[in-house]
């Protein structure tokens, strides 16, 4: 041993510490550093690195040295093409490479990055704690010498006492991600609060064929990870589809974290989805790991997937293929194991064709579509959905119950529902305000909204009048655009031209129609 084992005892203890009180990465790597630089009185060099090992891939961590530059950091080697250093790992003993080794073998680690002369000093450390390899250390002088080999022994023990620490310090990275993992369900879940209904019981529950058949659907595709998009019209119930589809498969124990893509500013999303390091952006005084991170061995589900911004449609398709995504201001590949549903009212292929959507994301999301109908389309389940509803709302608000009689469920029935199941919650929502007993009437719905046909017989703008008449004739075709007795016949102009009037009027759910 030597006056540096003092130091090296110090910084292993540091690291240990850090176990405990959680220390990030970047900490971690500044007591690496630190050894890296105790251990230049003992070993001479002009790079020092730290390679760590994930499976069958070394990737240099921390590097020092004159040598270290920005090409050095995050340096990658696949051990499958280099067998000398798979050979060191495997045998657990210092190496000090000769220019033999390196002209006859396959090569310097650093081929391609620096340009060393041959025959320079090169030694690989193995950083081995028990049955765990972690990575290798490596030290590499320009001079055209071999590292002798009571230095390479020297090395080999400080390997070991590196190992130690380098273990503790991924002890504590794994304990920060389940901290932050931990808070980040917190938050998510308190947004959560109150969704409850058990959506299972929900789309198991219903009397349509239509509803049956996407219950079929959805178990068959529930025990595998296979992405789901699910599709209909705003309000259908998508979401509620989603939930089940987790609640039925091997993760219903994980998380399900939903992130509505329409609900954020495309400035907030990335950050939102993939998460953030502290100071990346002005306001980001603490770390998130965002959804994906909330969601890892869990399932994450994408509302009003039409809405994601372009720019965000690469990184999210990166996700799907690989796995992994960085962190807003990070340049450290996360990797996760999540399961993704996607939910839109937006006709994606038609958004292909403007240019709003990638298409191989489409294709990407697309393995396994469910068209969530239309309530207009399954009147036998509004009776089962009020009733579990009132009786939900009956439980939360601490008032009623509520019944239906017959002629209350026969009116119900008759309603277009437009709105689909949001229109109908909030129309029995409604009810229980005005209701006098417990028994609901809806025959003089007198608080909910005029009807838009109502306008036209108030002043109004030609703008407004239009856009009235667009929907009533859209109710009357059931929102199909074209063919024959679709809204754009009727209304006698060419179908594109009706989507584009459409868009101008603000009526933003043009994609959501039927051709």
């Amino acid at each position: 041993m030597t006056d540096e084992t003092p130091k090296l005892l110090d910084l292993t203890r540091d690291l240990a510490a850090a176990e405990a009180f959680g220390t990030s990465r970047a900490d971690v790597d500044t007591l690496l550093g630190n050894a890296l630089a105790t251990l230049r009185e003992v070993v001479q060099y002009d790079l020092a690195t730290i390679f760590e090992r994930d499976g069958d891939v070394l990737r240099v961590r921390v590097a020092t040295g004159e040598l270290a530059d920005a090409s050095v950091v995050g340096h990658e080697l696949d051990l499958d093409d280099w067998p000398s250093l798979r050979a060191v790992l495997e045998e657990g003993t210092a190496h000090a490479f000769t220019e033999h080794d390196h002209s006859d073998g396959d090569g310097d680690p650093f081929d391609g990055v620096l340009d060393l002369p041959n025959g320079h000093a090169c030694m690989v450390v193995p950083l081995h704690t028990g049955t765990d390899t972690l990575g290798v250390m490596t030290f590499d002088r320009e001079q055209c010498e071999v590292y002798p080999q009571s230095v390479v022994e020297l090395a080999g023990v400080y390997g070991s006492m590196l190992a130690v620490a380098l273990r503790y310090g991924k002890q504590s990275e794994r304990l920060t991600r389940l901290r932050e993992q931990l808070a980040e369900h917190n938050r998510v879940l308190s947004e959560q609060v109150g969704a409850g209904n058990d959506a299972c019981t929900l789309v198991d529950a219903s009397n349509s064929p239509a509803m049956r058949q996407v219950a079929e659907l959805a178990r068959q595709v529930a025990v595998t990870d296979t992405p789901v998009l699910i599709t209909g019209e705003t309000g259908t119930g998508k979401e509620v589809v989603a939930q089940a589809i987790h609640g039925w498969s091997r993760r219903a124990d994980q998380p399900m974290v939903t992130l509505n893509c329409a609900a954020l500013p495309a400035t907030l999303i990335e950050s939102e989805l993939f998460g953030h390091v502290k100071g990346a952006f002005s306001g980001a005084t603490s770390s998130r790991i965002g959804r994906f991170g909330a969601a890892n061995g869990g399932t994450l589900l994408l509302d009003e997937i039409g809405e994601l911004p372009l720019e965000l449609q690469a990184k999210l398709l990166r996700v799907l293929q690989e796995g992994t995504f960085e962190p807003v201001g990070s340049d450290r590949s996360v990797r996760v194991d999540v399961r993704i549903l996607a939910a839109t009212h937006v006709d994606l292929l038609a958004a292909v064709a403007d240019g709003t959507f990638r298409e191989d994301l489409y294709y990407r999301l697309a393995v396994f579509p469910i068209l969530v109908p239309p309530l207009r389309e399954r009147t036998e389940d509004i009776p089962v959905i009020a009733e579990q509803f009132l009786a939900a709302l009956a439980r939360r608000s601490g008032r009623g119950p509520w019944t239906l009689d017959d002629a209350a469920r026969a009116d119900l029935t008759r309603r277009p529902w437009p709105g689909n199941v949001r229109e109908l919650v909030n129309s029995l929502e409604r009810a229980t305000i005005l209701a006098n007993s417990e028994s609901l009437s809806f025959e003089s719905d007198a608080a909910a909204p005029r009807s838009l046909d109502a306008t036209a017989d108030a002043l109004t703008t030609l703008a407004d009048l239009e856009r009235a008449h667009i929907e009533r004739v859209l109710r009357h075709t059931n929102g199909r655009l074209y063919g024959d007795g679709g809204a754009a016949e009727i209304l006698g102009i060419n179908p594109n031209t009706l989507r584009s009037r459409m868009k101008k009027l603000g009526l933003g759910g043009a994609r959501a129609y039927r051709e």
